[in-house]
């Protein structure tokens, strides 16, 4: 009986430990690269597990490019791997760049990855060229007319400048750029709505496809309509600024004749205000000459005689002018 404890306690360790060792070392793997054509040895596998490397991340990716036909090791496969970048998806593209005859080398493909671009998406567009299409894009022609144009730009993906190429954003605003240059180099918006293609063509010539990801294969109108007269709203705001400076103008011109007015009055109070204090000198002036003797009561009553008599004048020459007026 005891013996037979022992016999368990021995299976159950040897199983124990042939499960760590099979889940350290990946046999089914080695196995499904060994028969698939890919030589590889159990250290090899090892040593992946040890750098940190999933070794499925590395043996799948070479089984599809020994399939292939590619000549690739596991050393350049795990170096990508370990620099961050997707292993499957650039073996995928050098499948896709072979079978359709484009010049592609793993250190591109992979230098292509790391920078951030789909290297597979590229050898696509590369071989089926995409369609980018602008939004509507406003421009005025010398008329004054705003016309808005909206462009589809078809390009291939130039796998010669992917690292360090400019991309689809820099295509969409040297196209916008293209455009509102031609429109507003035309004459009158009639012309560019009679001859659309007039944009295409003359965008195309200015080789915007410089310094970027992609080579313009075309550019074509695909909708083009009438915006605003700006012309019209120009001038229109601008005589309304010229309206409203010549009001603010009159306003102060105003001010100043009221200023002016006021003053005047002002003055013509302080004439009155001074007249009628030296009038109120004059009956001081003569009480102070009826005391001295300077002046008799006689002559006092003269000058009252003359006083009214000119008052009397006065009174008849405003009723004649009245009366003429009325005739």
């Amino acid at each position: 009986m005891p013996a037979l404890v022992s016999l368990v306690i021995l299976i159950a360790i040897v199983f124990i430990v042939l499960s760590i060792i099979l889940s350290f070392i990946p046999v089914g793997l080695w196995i499904t690269a060994y028969f698939s054509g890919v030589k590889i040895g159990i250290g090899t596998l090892i040593g992946m597990r040890l750098r940190r490397v999933q070794p499925s991340r590395i043996v799948n990716p070479m089984i599809k490019a020994t399939k292939a036909g590619l000549d690739l090791n596991t050393d350049k496969l795990e170096a990508h791997y370990l620099a961050g970048g997707d292993v499957n998806r650039v073996i995928d593209a050098l499948i896709a760049a072979q079978r359709a005859e484009i010049n592609l080398e793993f250190e591109r493909a992979a230098a292509i990855d790391l920078a951030g671009r789909d290297v597979l998406q590229a050898v696509q567009v590369s071989v089926n060229p995409k369609v980018i299409e602008t939004p509507k894009i406003a421009a005025v022609a010398k008329d004054g007319i705003e016309v808005m144009a909206k462009a589809r730009v078809t390009v291939r993906a130039n796998i010669e400048r992917l690292v360090g190429g400019a991309g689809e954003e820099t295509i969409i605003a040297r196209v916008g750029e293209g455009i509102v240059t031609t429109v507003g180099s035309a004459e009158s918006h009639k012309g560019v709505l009679e001859n659309p293609d007039l944009i295409s063509r003359t965008v195309l010539t200015k080789g915007l496809d410089a310094g970027t990801a992609y080579e313009i294969l075309s550019i074509d109108i695909a909708d083009i309509d009438i915006g605003r007269n700006i012309g019209a709203k120009l001038q229109t705001d601008q005589a309304e600024a010229d309206k409203r400076i010549a009001q603010a103008k009159a306003e102060e011109r105003r001010a100043m004749a009221v200023a002016k007015e006021q003053e005047m009055v002002a003055s013509v109070q302080e004439m009155r205000a001074r007249v009628v204090e030296a009038e109120a000198e004059v009956p001081r002036a003569m009480a102070a000459a009826l005391r001295e003797g300077k002046l008799g009561v006689m002559d006092y009553y003269n000058m009252k005689n003359v006083l009214a008599d000119t008052n009397m004048r006065e009174s008849i020459g405003k009723i004649s002018e009245t009366k003429k007026q009325e005739e």
